[in-house]
């Protein structure tokens, strides 16, 4: 049930949304007066979060900062969270998305012998097509890439974060694996799920990637043009505010 209402509150936390509602609103009310209130409140909406420059600085200052190692640091286990495949269901086929920098990064650890195993978490998404699960998909896509079959551990029933961390717990005490492990997931990511870890029991050390904001200067031309983009980065932003929000007060995080 959380995850069939996480994915319908998804709707709601859409300013793009929220503009679209104004505007049906603004179109079918008879009361002129009524009808300039939405207007001018829709116009506003816009001009808000439509401005890169706001999103920008709430997703710099929410992110996890870049890891950096020290010289003879390593971990047991990197645990890497699904979330970065998209299937075609006709062809059973698996695509890389925007966020498939954390794969990238979690086969580069485990190359420079950062990491020693790498755990896949994550099933599917969907609420429909659950048949198609992004861990099995990956597992394959590891060992295509050199990672010995021993080095990887998987699971794939986990359908949010709060399972991610249930299941791989499950998995790893079963393994008798060590801990710290380094969790690997997007920067925006990270603050709401190694809270949800730290919470099913498990210590975990950041190692945030792909970062949907990078902090250099800001053209003022660029900071004041309305722009779809932050649109998008508002929907990731407030997932992850109110994702963290909702975890916190059913005592997940």
């Amino acid at each position: 049930m959380f995850f069939i209402l996480s994915k319908i509150l998804n709707f709601f936390l859409s300013p793009f949304n929220w503009l679209l509602i104004l505007a049906l609103l603004a179109f079918f009310t008879k009361n002129a007066v009524r009808k300039k209130r939405l207007l001018i409140m829709c116009v506003c909406s816009f001009l808000f979060f439509s401005n890169h420059y706001i999103i920008h600085r709430l997703m710099l200052n929410w992110q996890a900062p870049q890891k950096t190692f020290a010289v003879n640091e390593q971990y047991e286990t990197g645990i890497l969270l699904a979330g970065f495949v998209g299937f075609e269901y006709n062809k059973k086929q698996g695509y890389y998305g925007a966020a498939s920098d954390r794969f990238i990064q979690a086969i580069r650890l485990y190359k420079l012998g950062r990491i020693k195993k790498i755990l896949i978490t994550g099933g599917s998404g969907s609420i429909w097509k659950q048949q198609y699960k992004e861990a099995d998909f990956v597992k394959e896509q590891l060992h295509e890439m050199g990672v010995a079959p021993a080095d990887i551990l998987s699971e794939n029933q986990s359908r949010n974060t709060y399972e991610n961390a249930i299941n791989s717990k499950q998995l790893l005490d079963s393994l008798q694996l060590k801990a710290p492990y380094l969790l690997i997931t997007s920067a925006i990511h990270m603050k709401r799920s190694q809270q949800v870890f730290t919470k099913a029991g498990l210590q975990t050390v950041a190692y945030p990637c792909n970062f949907n904001a990078i902090n250099n200067p800001q053209l003022f031309w660029n900071s004041i043009t309305p722009t779809h983009k932050a649109f998008e980065s508002w929907d990731i932003y407030l997932k992850e505010v109110v994702g963290l929000l909702m975890y916190k007060l059913t005592g997940k995080a």
